[in-house]
C-alpha cells in the first residue's frame, strides 16, 4: 500500500486515541470514526489502505462494517480489535479476511508493530517467496484476498521449507478450519503441539475446536518478529551448550 491513510474505528474514545498516537511514528495520515456508519461514510469519500476494527460497537457492528469493506473495498487489509482475545465469530470474521487481531489491552508498540507487518507483507513478491517466513506471510495475504486455496497451497510450501515449525501447522489448521474440515484441523493443530507442546495458539485453537459452544479467536500464532526472536534465543542456547 502507498501511505494511503489508515481509518481506525471504536466507540471508546480512548482506543482511537491511543491506536492514533500509536501510529504517528509510520508517517502515515490517521482518521478516526466513532462508528460503523460514520466508518463506512469515510470509506466511501476517501482511499483507505488499511483499517483497525472493532467488531462490538452499537448500530453497525464491526462485522457488517468488514462484510461491506471486503464487498465494496476488497484491497482494504482490516486489523480486528478484540477484548479479552475472543471474538464469536473469528471464523467468519476470517473468512471475510480478517486474518490479523489485536487483543486489548495493547501497547503502542504491538499497534505499530502489527500495521508494519501487514504493510511489509503487501510488498511480499510472490514468485521469490521459498523461505519459510516469507511463505507464512504470503500465506496471510492470500488469506486477506479470501484465497483459501492459494493459502492452504502456501502453507504446505512453508511446512516442506522448514517442517520443524509449528506455526505452520497451526495456521494449516485454521484454514481447514475456515474450510469447515474441523476434524482435518484438528489434527494439525495436534500435529503443532507434537513439535512444541508448549505452543499456546494450537492448544487455544484446538481447545475451541474441540468444544461445543466455546468460542474464540482462531489463533494464527506468533508474527514474524516474534518468530525471529524467537529462533535468535534458541541460537543463542545452542552457543552456550
Amino acid at each position: 500500500m502507498e501511505k494511503k491513510p489508515i481509518l481506525v474505528v471504536d466507540d471508546e474514545k480512548n482506543i482511537r486515541l491511543t491506536i492514533s498516537q500509536s501510529l504517528e511514528t509510520l508517517e502515515i495520515p490517521v482518521q478516526t470514526a466513532v462508528n460503523g456508519e460514520e466508518a463506512l461514510r469515510k470509506l466511501r469519500e476517501s482511499p483507505f489502505g488499511l483499517v483497525f476494527l472493532d467488531l462490538k460497537m452499537p448500530g453497525i457492528d464491526g462485522m457488517a462494517v468488514l462484510r461491506k469493506i471486503k464487498d465494496d473495498w476488497p484491497k482494504i487489509r482490516v486489523i480486528i480489535i478484540t477484548a479479552h482475545g475472543t471474538v464469536e465469530s473469528a471464523v467468519e470474521a476470517m473468512k471475510l479476511g480478517a486474518v490479523d487481531f489485536i487483543q486489548k489491552p495493547f501497547s503502542p508498540g504491538e499497534i505499530r508493530e502489527v500495521a508494519t507487518q501487514v504493510l511489509e507483507r503487501e510488498a511480499l513478491d510472490e514468485e521469490n517467496a521459498v523461505d519459510y517466513i516469507s511463505l507464512i506471510e504470503l500465506a496471510k495475504r492470500h488469506i486477506s484476498d479470501r484465497s483459501f486455496s492459494a493459502a492452504r497451497e502456501t502453507v504446505r510450501k512453508s511446512i516442506a521449507a522448514d517442517p520443524a515449525q509449528p506455526e505452520a501447522y497451526n495456521l494449516l489448521g485454521a484454514l481447514l478450519e475456515i474450510k469447515g474440515d474441523w476434524l482435518e484441523a484438528q489434527k494439525f493443530y495436534r500435529a503443532a503441539l507434537d513439535i512444541d507442546p508448549t505452543f499456546k495458539p494450537a492448544w487455544a485453537n484446538l481447545e475451541r475446536a474441540t468444544s461445543w459452544n466455546k468460542y474464540g479467536r482462531i489463533d494464527l500464532g506468533p508474527d514474524k518478529k516474534a518468530t525471529d526472536s524467537k529462533d535468535d534465543s534458541a541460537e543463542e542456547d545452542l552457543n552456550e551448550k
